[in-house]
């Protein structure tokens, strides 16, 4: 009985010799599969982009860490010979260094005169500061002059990412060459943590600092201070994460269903109502000429 399961369609076909074609439809029709075709574009590519969603919280991410941090510093003093730079480390859990040596280089400038300073290092996460100065030299210069360009101050991981828009290197490219050669400089950053977490969940740190400075002569009861440029930190307890998301498979196919069934439900009403306009003003013509 082919017939008895008929009943279950809901899907009932009307036959073709009662339809009619209009030329309204078919200009609402072509209307209706633009309109479809640029939501599906437009929805297609909100698919395959990749969102990026940040979020904050308290937290340490890097835990596997040791409570280390990277750094790397890249620094130029055009007029202080290499054989007086040095880098000094030290921090609240009792770690001072005097003259850090260990993967860092210096490159003489302006022959021999400056001092161009690149170096890694690590220093623990709690309150401390790292300096440039004359400390490490065998004999103290008369008038030390600290003029320099930063080109590189980072922490952590390096992050290449197109839409993460950071402050990986607030001090890169900070120039204070026209400040009194005499001076010391202080740079107060408070470095915050971030990670980053790709779609495949792999997960990398990194960490973003605001800066502040001056630029101050010091004095104490013998004379002058020794200038250096001192970068003293802090660390926020607040961590940044930033996402990658894409939007789910099956949210996308329900969106493209409901874009379909949407614009030729609403195109059906609007055509269904101006054939029944058209059908009555015909007969009311009828009426007026019979």
């Amino acid at each position: 009985q082919p017939y008895g399961y008929r009943v279950f369609d809901i899907y009932r076909k009307v036959p073709k010799d009662l339809t009619q074609p209009t030329y309204t439809g078919a200009f609402i029709s072509i209307l209706c599969c633009v309109f479809i075709l640029f939501l599906f574009l437009s929805e297609l590519t909100g698919f395959i982009a990749t969102e990026i969603v940040n979020e904050l919280y308290v937290d340490d991410p890097d835990k596997d860490s040791g409570g280390k941090i990277e750094v790397s510093l890249n620094i130029s003093l055009p007029n202080l010979h290499c054989d007086l730079v040095g880098l000094d480390i030290q921090d609240e859990m009792g770690r001072h260094e005097v003259g850090h040596i260990d993967n860092s280089m210096k490159i003489p400038l302006n022959q021999g005169d400056g001092c161009r300073f690149e170096g890694e290092f690590t220093i623990n996460k709690v309150p401390g500061n790292f300096h440039v100065s004359t400390h490490s030299a065998t004999a103290q210069p008369q008038s030390p002059d600290m003029t320099h360009t930063i080109h590189k101050l980072a922490f952590g991981e390096k992050l290449q990412v197109q839409n993460v828009k950071g402050a990986f290197n607030a001090l890169g490219g900070a120039d204070r060459l026209s400040s009194n050669p005499l001076a010391s400089h202080d740079y107060i950053l408070k470095i915050v943590p971030t990670v980053y977490e790709d779609l495949s969940g792999k997960q990398r740190f990194s960490y973003q600092y605001t800066v502040a400075n001056k630029e101050y002569v010091a004095y104490s009861h013998t004379g002058r201070i020794i200038p250096a440029i001192w970068f003293r930190y802090d660390l926020s307890p607040i961590t940044v994460k930033y996402t990658e998301k894409r939007q789910p498979f099956y949210r996308f196919i329900t969106t493209i269903c409901a874009i379909v069934g949407g614009t030729f439900t609403v195109a059906g009403i609007i055509d269904s109502c101006i054939f029944t306009a058209s059908e009555a003003w015909k007969k009311i013509q009828i009426g007026k000429m019979s």
